[in-house]
C-alpha cells in the first residue's frame, strides 16, 4: 500500500486525499487517512459506537478541509481495518444495559478512556501536538474524555450528537434502540438493507435522499471488514464509563455541541446538558436532524465547526 503521506496524483492540495495506512497507537494499530494540506492545522473526526471512519463522508472531509484544515479520520479499535480484540469475546450487552440503568457498576475489556488513548496515541504517531477533535455519538463522548484528561492536546472540540452519560438523562426511543441493536448480517446483500433500515429509522424518515447514499456507504463498510461483536464492546465500554457531567465542568477547551431536535437515540436533552455542563460552549440546535449527518446539512455543520475553531485561535 503507498504510504498515506503521499498525495495522489493530480489532486488540489487544498483538499487532497491521502491513501488509507496504518500507526501504532496505545498498543493497537489504527487505520487512518486525511484530507487538506498536511501544514494545516490538524482537525481529527472520531466516529460513533460500531461505526468505520469512512462514515465520515469523503465530501463532508473535503469541506472540512476547504476551511482550512489537515482533517484526518480513522478506524476506533474494533472496526474497520483496526485492530479487532478478538480475545476480549462478546459482552452480554442486554445484561450491562440492565445494570447500567439501575446504576450498577458494569465491566467491560476496555472503557473510553482506552479509547481516548487510542486518539492521543494516533497524534503522537503523526507528530501532532494539538488538534482540533470532532467527534459523532460516542465519538463525541471520546472527544469530552479527550477534553477532559488532555486538554493540552486540544485546541476545540465539537460535540455532536452526543451525551453526558447521566443516567438520569432520557432514554432513547425504543424503535431506535431495535433498530441499532440487530445483529448486522454477514451477507453483502442483506448486510446492505439492514443498514439501510436502520438510518432510515435514525432519520425518522427525514432526509430520504440518503437512502442511496446509504447503499453506498453499507457496500464500502462491508468491503472493508464488518465487526458485530467490535459494535457490542462499544456500547459495554460506553456503558461502563459512567458519568461525566461533573467533570466536564471544569472543561476549558472551546468547544461546540450539535444536536438534531430529532434526535431518536441519543435525545436532545442530551446535548443540551452537555453544552450547559461546559463553560462558554456553544449550542446548535438542528431542526429536522436525526441521529445521522445528512448531506443537506454539511455546509452549516462544516461552517459551524470551523468557527469554534476561531476562538482557539
Amino acid at each position: 500500500m503507498p504510504n498515506a503521506t503521499t498525495v495522489r496524483k493530480n489532486q488540489d492540495p487544498r483538499v487532497a486525499h491521502t491513501a488509507e495506512d496504518f500507526v501504532e497507537a496505545n498498543g493497537i494499530q489504527l487505520c487512518w487517512d486525511s484530507f487538506g494540506n498536511s501544514a494545516h492545522p490538524a482537525l481529527i473526526l472520531i466516529m460513533g459506537m460500531g461505526a468505520q471512519m469512512v462514515g465520515w463522508d469523503d465530501e463532508f472531509c473535503t469541506q472540512l478541509a476547504l476551511q482550512g484544515f489537515r482533517v484526518i479520520r480513522f478506524d476506533n479499535r474494533d472496526v474497520g481495518r483496526s485492530t479487532w480484540l478478538r480475545d476480549a469475546g462478546v459482552p452480554d450487552v442486554t445484561r450491562a444495559m440492565m445494570r447500567a440503568w439501575m446504576r450498577w457498576p458494569v465491566t467491560a475489556p476496555y472503557v473510553l478512556s482506552d479509547m481516548a488513548r487510542d486518539v492521543i496515541g494516533l497524534m503522537d504517531a503523526l507528530g501532532i501536538e494539538r488538534a482540533h477533535v470532532v467527534g459523532a455519538s460516542m465519538g463525541g463522548t471520546i472527544a469530552q474524555v479527550m477534553s477532559i484528561q488532555y486538554p493540552e492536546r486540544m485546541l476545540s472540540m465539537t460535540s455532536i450528537m452526543s451525551t453526558t452519560g447521566d443516567p438520569d438523562l432520557p432514554k432513547p426511543h425504543p424503535t431506535a434502540t431495535t433498530a441499532v441493536m440487530r445483529p448486522m448480517p454477514s451477507k453483502l446483500e442483506d448486510y446492505v438493507e439492514r443498514y439501510v433500515d436502520t438510518y432510515r429509522v435514525l432519520r425518522l424518515g427525514q432526509f430520504p435522499e440518503e437512502e442511496e447514499r446509504d447503499r453506498v456507504r453499507a457496500a464500502r463498510n462491508h468491503a472493508r471488514g464488518v465487526n458485530s461483536a467490535g459494535g457490542a464492546r462499544h456500547l459495554v465500554a460506553i456503558l461502563a464509563s459512567g458519568s461525566r457531567k461533573e467533570a466536564l465542568k471544569d472543561v476549558g477547551v472551546p468547544t461546540l455541541v450539535i444536536h438534531g431536535n430529532l434526535d431518536p437515540l441519543v435525545p436532545l436533552a442530551a446535548g443540551l446538558e452537555t453544552a450547559q455542563c461546559i463553560p462558554d460552549a456553544e449550542m446548535m440546535i438542528v431542526e429536522g436532524m436525526g441521529h445521522t449527518l445528512p448531506k443537506a446539512l454539511w455546509p452549516q455543520l462544516t461552517a459551524r465547526i470551523a468557527g469554534v475553531a476561531e476562538r482557539a485561535a
